[in-house]
């Protein structure tokens, strides 16, 4: 793998990219690939970068990337449903 990034590097360079314009690119690259893993879940996302939450969110926000493409489309049930599901858990 150090061999790639290495080759990548080099290739970079040798097209005149900047240093910010890189690091940019990288930052969201690596960052898309973790929310893609955890399904757009911001919260695991941010465990697994070892951040917190609000500077996962504030990056996002800053590198335009679009969260709601990587959810699945389920949604959270109902609280009501939640708070019965909490108390069956309660009663056993």
């Amino acid at each position: 793998m150090r061999d790639q990034l290495e080759a990548l590097i080099m290739q970079m360079y040798k097209s005149n990219i900047l240093y910010s314009e890189a690091v940019r690119e990288f930052k969201k690259r690596f960052i898309l690939t973790v929310l893609q893993e955890n399904k757009g879940n911001q919260c695991r996302a941010a465990r697994e970068l070892n951040m917190h939450r609000n500077t996962l969110s504030r990056t996002i926000s800053e590198l335009k990337i679009d969260v709601r493409q990587l959810r699945d489309g389920t949604k959270r049930p109902p609280r009501s449903a939640r708070l019965a599901s909490y108390e069956k858990k309660a009663v056993r």
